[in-house]
């Protein structure tokens, strides 16, 4: 017997990126020495924002979840000794894609490169930013033109580029069901296609090249077998959407071609030994179907739930890659589903169910006025509040956390403050002293000539790419580039979607949510304050609401009045809204890592305002050292992702409440 074709591997990646571009860079050669066949470039919440790491709502969070990239000589730092003609560099950046593209295709031209043989990916998904991410600038109408205009600059420039990655992956960590996760993938898909066909840029004839160059970024769960007739459902929809819609004939330019990194919403801090085969039953999810397999992935490693993973914890992860693709015989077949009923009535279930969302989408104007309306937030949170729910409940099993919690102690954890990587506190004054250097050597003139151009640019109907160049040549920070758009575009606040979301769970005698309103109601009526008040504040740059939403729903559930204003707030921005409410406890969601410098300045500004008797909760990514410095700091409590009972913290901000009050302690089940 002959051997058998063996297809070609999948893209090999690894989201990788911190501290600063230096840092970074050395990371990027170890891991392509590893065997790594592609970068994924993970930038800090500064640079996906559009701040340089010296403004105010920077402070704590340079190269914190990403590296910094400022200006054009942190790109080339970033790429040194790497030839960016033949590599595959797949970026994670929305709302400044434009800018960071103008960088790299910059850095390229530096390095001798023809631009036209650039390959890679900017995320630039602006959609899904409102939703799930929060790292969104301008409001939805111009946002979508950054887009367009990157779209209509690469066809013609840089065409084996991929200048979209409609992005799915968040919608799950923000609770999406399978069927909101198609539905609101597409839809995202058809308003920017509309948006580029509508810009007239595009000639008829090559409105092919545009879909082909159309990428997606999924998610895949622990079901593995409901996410691989999800992709299943993805290609479907795709293929019919773009030949129906567009008129696209050729079945090369309908294909889906999408990249994937595995759930990280499941991965747990209990047992987080679990989270491996976790990790490894999500990956065959997107890997084990050829017709509907992932062109690129990258998998979280087992200890993000704890913290930022080391080169070793990575290293792991990409090795799972690597003896699936070239130890199992798992490329030499066909499609191994083909023709398995069980399949297809659930791929045809999964087309109907998400074919009616998108229709109940086009019906209210499309993706971005379902995003104004705050239609797509509501409904994602009462998803992510359902999945809670059944969590707590033991619906839902969660090995390690509701089911099987009896453990022996794990050697991987044996000493949690080195089984993740830090950053050094001292990180971000090098990093603002770099930028000052910067701006002092660089030529003024033509800098600030450049910015005038972006913004005569933007208040006309010209394609921002080649100003965006100009200002990445003479340049322009990060911050700069973004705020001269912000003085044309303005910023935008996204719904929150707690208001519209349903009560998840049931307040009926005898369950631990009537319980805690009780509790809420008798310590308002000692209290005489009429409703107890919790504000939720997310301070610093981390978009990740998704906790502190669940947080703000169930209180409200519990009967408190809750003050949340969304995102990216300063701890200034927080006490004064603390004062002008009277609440009676503020909870501080933070997942970025930058706790160690927002919750302290919270702090000592809630004293010198003379309200230091609030107490003050905190949830998020915390080591347990750091959660030990906030609790000497005066924080009264930290949750961290193993306290998954909502109704049980729900309970603790009451007991905190009445301690804070010098009220006798009650009796909370939950």
């Amino acid at each position: 017997m002959g051997e058998r074709h063996r297809d070609r591997p999948w893209l090999m990646r690894t989201y990788a990126g911190h501290s600063t571009a230096e840092a970074s860079n050395e990371l990027y050669r170890r891991n392509l020495a590893k065997g790594q066949t592609g970068l994924s470039v993970a930038f800090d919440l500064p640079t996906q924002t559009g701040y340089d790491p010296d403004h105010v709502l920077a402070r704590g969070e340079a190269g914190r979840v990403g590296v910094p990239v400022s200006h054009l000589g942190d790109m080339r730092r970033l790429f040194q000794d790497i030839p960016l003609d033949r590599t595959n560099t797949s970026m994670t950046i929305n709302a400044t894609a434009m800018w960071l593209l103008a960088l790299y295709q910059v850095v390229a031209e530096e390095q001798g490169a023809d631009i036209a043989r650039l390959q890679g990916t900017t995320q630039n998904d602006i959609v899904k930013e409102y939703l799930s991410r929060g790292t969104y600038v301008f409001p939805p109408g111009p946002s979508l033109r950054l887009t367009t205009d990157m779209i209509t600059y690469t066809v013609n420039h840089i065409p084996r580029w991929n200048p979209i990655n409609i992005c799915s992956y968040h919608l799950q960590e923000a609770g999406a069901t399978p069927v909101q996760e198609i539905a609101y993938a597409m839809s995202t898909a058809i308003a920017v296609l509309d948006a580029v066909f509508a810009s007239g840029r595009i000639p008829e004839e090559r409105r092919g090249e545009v879909v082909g160059r159309m990428s997606f970024f999924v998610n895949a769960g622990v079901r593995f077998i409901e996410e691989m007739c999800k992709m299943r459902a993805f290609a479907r929809i795709w293929d019919t959407v773009t030949r129906e819609r567009y008129g696209i004939e050729d079945a090369s330019q309908r294909r889906f071609r999408y990249g994937v990194q595995v759930n990280s919403l499941g991965l747990t801090e209990a047992q987080p030994e679990n989270n491996v085969q976790r990790i490894v039953l999500e990956m065959l999810a997107v890997t084990l179907s050829k017709d509907a397999r992932a062109r690129a992935v990258q998998l979280p490693a087992w200890n993000e739930a704890l913290g930022l993973p080391r080169p070793w914890d990575q290293q792991w992860s990409l090795r799972i890659q690597q003896v699936l693709a070239h130890e199992s015989d798992l490329l030499e077949y066909e499609d191994i589903f083909e023709g398995s009923h069980v399949v297809e009535a659930k791929v045809a279930d999964l087309v109907t169910e998400s074919l009616a969302e998108i229709g109940r989408i086009e019906e209210m104007g499309g993706a971005l006025a379902a995003v104004e309306s705050g239609y797509l937030k509501s409904r994602l949170v009462a998803s992510h509040a359902g999945r809670r729910a059944r969590i707590e409940s033991g619906e839902q099993k969660i090995v390690g956390v509701n089911c099987y919690g009896s453990t022996e102690p794990s050697p991987l954890t044996a000493d949690l403050d080195t089984a993740i990587m830090t950053v050094d506190p001292a990180n971000e004054a090098r990093v603002v002293a770099a930028l000052h250097t910067w701006r002092d050597n660089r030529d003024e003139t033509r800098a600030t000539a450049a910015l005038a151009a972006l913004k005569k640019a933007a208040a006309g109907t010209a394609n921002l790419m080649p100003a965006t160049l100009e200002c990445a040549r003479a340049g322009v920070t990060t911050g700069e580039w973004a705020w001269a758009l912000r003085d044309v575009f303005g910023e935008f606040r996204a719904p929150t979607g707690v208001g519209g979301a349903p009560v998840a769970v049931g307040a009926e005698p005898d369950t631990p949510l009537a319980a805690v309103r009780e509790a809420v109601s008798r310590t308002a009526g000692e209290l005489g304050s009429g409703r107890l008040r919790l504000l939720v504040g997310k301070p610093g740059l981390d978009g990740h609401s998704n906790g502190a939403e669940q947080i703000a729903v169930r209180a409200r559930d519990a009967g408190f009045e809750v003050v949340y204003q969304g995102i990216r707030l300063t701890p200034e921005q927080i006490v004064g809204a603390a004062l002008a409410e009277d609440v009676h406890c503020v909870g501080l969601s933070v997942l970025s890592g930058s706790h160690g410098a927002l919750v302290p300045e919270v702090l000592v500004r809630l004293r010198e305002a003379g309200a230091g008797d609030i107490p003050v909760i905190v949830g998020g990514i915390i080591p347990n050292a750091d959660a030990e410095e906030l609790r000497a700091a005066g924080v009264a409590a930290v949750f961290t992702p193993k306290d998954f009972g909502i109704t049980e913290i729900i309970g603790r901000i009451v007991d905190e409440i009445r301690k804070a009050n010098k009220l006798d302690p009650l009796e909370v089940p939950a």
